[in-house]
């Protein structure tokens, strides 16, 4: 059985019907960078995981570690046992995907107080003025920073 090849298009990721536009929707969320961060070199069982990425439900997690399955980014070994053991690693391609996480991660920490206090400002900008500069009524919305509990 032939397999089609990916052709140029498919790796522009500014196509919206392209391959790698596809590729990026599932690993550049939250829930992916997470598991792609609190996996790095281990291997871990699903509640392992869970227990680590606080308040991510039990779908989330199956749903996201399928698709980064089906992308080539997690391994799954379903070991033989009663109950069936399940264990997760990153795959090379997901190791390569983990230096980019791990970037992205050093950069927020590096930039949080700059962060948090341009929230702080755009939330006190959007909730202390009631009218804009051509008189129309502005609507609030909740962007608060969130702080974790």
């Amino acid at each position: 059985m032939e397999t089609e090849q990916p052709t140029p298009d498919d790796a522009d990721v500014l196509r919206a019907d392209s391959l790698a536009r596809e590729i990026f929707a599932g690993v550049a969320n939250k829930w992916s960078l997470l598991i792609i961060n609190v996996l790095g070199e281990r291997t871990l069982r699903f509640t392992e995981l869970r227990a680590e990425i606080g308040g991510i439900s039990h779908k989330m997690l199956t749903q996201t570690l399928r698709g980064l399955e089906r992308d080539g980014v997690v391994h799954r070994t379903v070991h033989p046992t009663v109950p069936p053991r399940v264990e997760y690693r990153l795959t090379e391609a997901g190791g390569a995907l983990r230096d980019t996480v791990n970037g992205m991660c050093a950069w927020t920490r590096r930039h949080l107080p700059e962060i948090d206090a341009a929230r702080r400002r755009f939330a006190e900008r959007e909730t202390g003025a009631g009218a804009n500069t051509t008189g129309a009524t502005t609507t609030s919305v909740n962007t608060a920073p969130r702080r974790a509990g």
